[in-house]
């Protein structure tokens, strides 16, 4: 599907803006939905989820929020992920995911990144063609289903024995307001630079779509057994 945007005025503006939250947020619903049962998963299974997510944003989310920087001109845009760097850097949050993941007992080895390699490198890419309004909904999805998913996290950790929280606890109550300053950025970003004609708006959305279905899934082991 080409999902193409244009720069649209006023109430229409607003419309368009409605639509695409509407369309992350039933994506992000059905992601939330598929999610299994952690009481129905072996140990190693739920080790498995937090290894393959830690091997992921530990590693890449500073990354791909720089090439959002980097690709955006308008103004407000940069200042919006420039303020979500600035937190991200200063309150050490890939030292707070670290510690999470090692008191879950689930540490990410070797097999654990090669899970996720194919998927992850298909998102480097695109976030590296720098397209400012596909990099922001793309980020603005990712904040929306972080949200929503460290509850479901901090269960996993919890059955693997863990009472280290602060990751899960700090971004189930921040990303709150990320997702929605991204939304901001976003309607800002198009009014000076539009999605070029015949470019898929949510194309970097269905590529974390399925890297976060290989998180959780670990699909490809599954069809190598």
């Amino acid at each position: 599907m080409t999902t193409t945007l244009n720069m649209p005025q006023n109430a229409e503006s607003q419309s368009t803006d409605t639509t695409i939250q509407a369309t992350i947020n039933s994506i992000i619903d059905e992601l939330i939905t598929s999610l299994p049962d952690p009481k129905q998963l072996s140990s190693g299974q739920r080790r498995g989820i937090i290894a393959r997510y830690s091997s992921v944003l530990e590693g890449n989310f500073v990354y791909w929020m720089t090439a959002a920087v980097i690709a955006t001109k308008s103004e407000e845009a940069r200042e919006e992920l420039l303020e979500n760097l600035h937190e991200e850097v200063r309150d050490a949050h890939p030292a707070m995911l670290r510690r999470f993941a090692i008191a879950a007992h689930a540490f990410p080895t070797d097999v654990d990144a090669l899970a996720i390699n194919e998927d992850l490198t298909k998102v480097r890419l695109f976030l590296g063609r720098l397209s400012a309004v596909q990099s922001l909904v793309t980020m603005a999805f990712f904040e929306g289903f972080i949200q929503r998913f460290m509850g479901y996290l901090a269960e996993l950790a919890a059955a693997q024995g863990s009472s280290e929280m602060e990751y899960t606890d700090v971004h189930g109550v921040c990303d709150i307001e990320h997702t929605q300053g991204l939304f901001r950025a976003l309607a800002s970003e198009t009014e000076i630079n539009p999605l070029g004609q015949g470019m898929d708006l949510y194309e970097g959305v269905y590529l974390l779509r399925s890297l976060i279905e290989e998180i959780v899934f670990n699909r490809k082991e599954a069809q190598a057994a």
